[in-house]
Parts: structure tokens; C-alpha cells; sequence
């Protein structure tokens, strides 16, 4: 298939000054789509030659027109104050919602184009019509997506998952009890109970934007980080703490920040209140307060560097599989196929 693929970020490492967590895995999802046969073209900015001066070495298609597609596929994008709701030109303006419109204007609705909505962030409205249209899929990262939309985990190469070598990485030396990499949207609760507190006592790194911390005076903030840095926190990170938004935590989404964390060594503790908690970590990572992360964390530091702690980092990759890059994209092409046939018959009957 021809996919039309809108996604606002980058492919490469990008600028520092940016939240996409896409990073991570959007160029492997990518690549393996094309290594199966399909034809990708970009239809929103190439940022990465704009913004980051790399232009990926020509390997890749982008197209600001209307280029003739079999499916739409969206990175969705909502309506952000004051960046991408102003006037183009205007300074802070970014275009993504205007270009994403401009998408479903002409192939979703005028040309009745199978569209899929990758919701990554869990902002399309329950009632939106993209639920209710049958040449729309609608598509989160979720265990427990809401209903009608399809499970389309945030994926992880399946090599990186088999070449994880779980005694070289517990005998890394790790100078950070805990380390954190990402932004402080929506996590002050969970930062509150779980973060803080063992941040208070011993060695840790919090790096990402953070702009409301005067709450938090004993925590060491660096700001953001180069993407590629993140792995050298976690590298240097005994553990980390998941926290999730709530409305990610309830359906079950975990970020990438959890393969990024395993594959770099880093255990990764996970809040009880986190849905399907259990399939992310073994029991002994599920923290319940800041009071068991601290008693994890002593716990984690007697069994540095031995066979104990090779066990759970063994563990925790095997449970990267459920994200794995394969099992993803059969179910991105299988959901593709259903999608194109249902947008057959549609147009059949009318």
C-alpha cells in the first residue's frame, strides 16, 4: 500500500527543544513498514532538515501537497494554546493541526480515503465522528483502548530486545540510585508520591522540561537533555520511576521511557494504580507509595551487580516483547487490510 503518514516530530535525533517521545520508535516502525513492502510518503514538514539540519541521508519521501495515497495514517495532533491555534506566520506558530486538517479535509471526507487515527496521546474526544465513520480506525497505545478503537502499542525493535545482555548490564556501574528522563505534563500527582520522596534520600537525576518545580527544592532538575543523552541517564540509573498520566494509567499505555530504561539496564518501578502493572514488571518492581520505592531502591542496591539483579533485568526484557516492532506492525497490517476492505464494500453499496 501507498500510506500518506502525518506524524509532527522527527525521524533522526532532532533539536533538544522538543517533547517528541516519538523518537524512540517511530523510525523503526517506519523502516519496517517499508522493509514490508509499502510505500511511505511524509505530509507534514520534514522538521528534521528544517529544524535539525539532517536530511536522513535522502531516504525518505515528503510531499506538503495532496500526492495520491491508498491510507491516511495520522500521528494525531489536538489544539495546543498559543502554538498551533494562532494565525500562520504568527511567531510560536506551529502547523500542524492546520496541515492535519487540510489531510482530512481532502482524502478522509472528499475522497473517502481509509484513514487511520494513531491516538499516542489520548486526546481525541470520546464523541469525535472518527469513532463513529466506517472508513476511519482509530488506533492507542494502550492494553485497554476505548471502545471501537484497536490496540497499537509504542514499538521496540525486536533485535535491541534479543541483543540485551542482562549480567553485562547489572554489572554496569551506576552512580544514580534513580534517574528520570521525560516532561512534567500531567505527572505532579505520581511525582508527589513516588518520585519525590526517594529523590529526598538518595543520589538522583530528574532531566526533561519541568517549569513549575519550586514544590520540589531538594529534587536535581537539569532541564532537557540531546535524545540520545537519555540513554546515558539510565545508563548511569539504578532504577527509574514510571509515572504516568492518569488517563494513561487507566487503560493501560506505557510510554516508551520503559524499553528506553530496560534496554539501558535501569529497573523501572511501576505504580500499582498503573492498569496491567503486572504484564509491564515483575511484582517485585509494583510500587504502592514513596515509601516502597525507597525500600526498593535499598533493596536494589545490596543485589547490584549480582545474580539477583541480572534476574530482573532479565525479566523485565522478556516483558518488552508485548511492545515488540513485529508483533506491532502485524497488527497495524492486519487492521490496514480490514480497514481497505471495509472501505470497499462501503463504496460498493453507495
Amino acid at each position: 500500500m501507498r500510506i500518506g503518514y502525518s506524524f509532527w516530530g522527527f525521524l533522526g535525533n532532532g533539536v533538544t527543544d522538543t517533547p517528541d517521545g516519538g523518537r524512540s520508535h517511530r523510525r523503526p516502525f517506519i523502516d519496517a513498514l517499508i522493509a514490508r513492502g509499502h510505500d511511505i510518503v511524509f505530509l507534514q514538514a520534514d522538521r528534521d532538515r528544517l529544524e535539525a539540519g539532517d536530511d536522513l541521508g535522502g531516504a525518505y519521501t515528503f510531499d506538503d501537497g495532496t500526492p495520491g495515497i491508498d491510507v491516511l495514517f495520522l500521528e494525531w495532533r489536538w489544539a495546543i494554546t498559543g502554538r498551533n491555534t494562532t494565525v500562520c506566520g504568527a511567531e510560536g506558530h506551529t502547523c500542524d493541526l492546520h496541515r492535519q486538517a487540510q489531510l482530512i479535509n481532502h482524502y478522509t471526507v472528499r475522497h473517502r480515503t481509509p484513514t487511520v487515527i494513531w491516538d499516542k496521546d489520548r486526546t481525541l474526544r470520546a464523541e469525535s465522528v472518527w469513532r463513529r465513520t466506517a472508513h476511519t480506525l482509530v488506533c492507542e497505545a494502550a492494553l485497554a483502548p476505548t471502545l471501537g478503537a484497536r490496540s497499537l502499542l509504542f514499538p521496540v525493535a525486536d533485535h535491541f530486545i534479543a541483543q540485551a545482555d542482562p549480567a553485562t548490564l547489572a554489572a554496569r556501574p551506576r552512580d544514580l540510585a534513580l534517574g528520570y528522563v521525560g516532561n512534567q505534563y500531567d505527572r505532579d500527582e505520581p511525582f508527589d508520591r513516588f518520585f519525590a520522596p526517594a529523590a529526598a534520600r538518595v543520589e538522583h537525576l530528574v532531566a526533561g522540561k519541568w517549569t513549575k518545580t519550586d514544590r520540589w527544592p531538594d529534587v536535581h532538575f537539569v532541564g532537557r537533555i540531546p535524545f540520545k543523552a537519555a540513554a546515558d541517564v539510565y545508563g548511569r540509573s539504578l532504577a527509574t520511576v514510571l509515572m504516568l498520566p492518569e488517563r494513561y494509567a487507566t487503560v493501560g499505555q506505557m510510554t516508551q521511557r520503559i524499553f528506553e530504561a530496560v534496554l539501558a539496564g535501569c529497573l523501572p518501578l511501576v505504580p500499582a494504580d498503573v492498569r496491567f502493572a503486572d504484564r509491564f514488571v515483575p511484582e517485585e518492581l509494583i510500587v504502592r507509595s514513596g515509601r516502597d520505592v525507597i525500600e526498593r531502591l535499598s533493596y536494589l542496591r545490596e543485589i547490584a551487580g549480582t545474580q539477583q539483579h541480572a534476574d530482573l533485568i532479565a525479566a523485565c526484557v522478556d516483558r518488552l516483547r508485548l511492545f515488540g516492532l513485529n508483533k506491532q506492525v502485524d497488527n497495524l497490517e492486519s487492521a490496514l487490510h480490514g480497514l481497505v476492505q471495509t472501505t470497499a464494500t462501503e463504496r460498493g453499496a453507495a
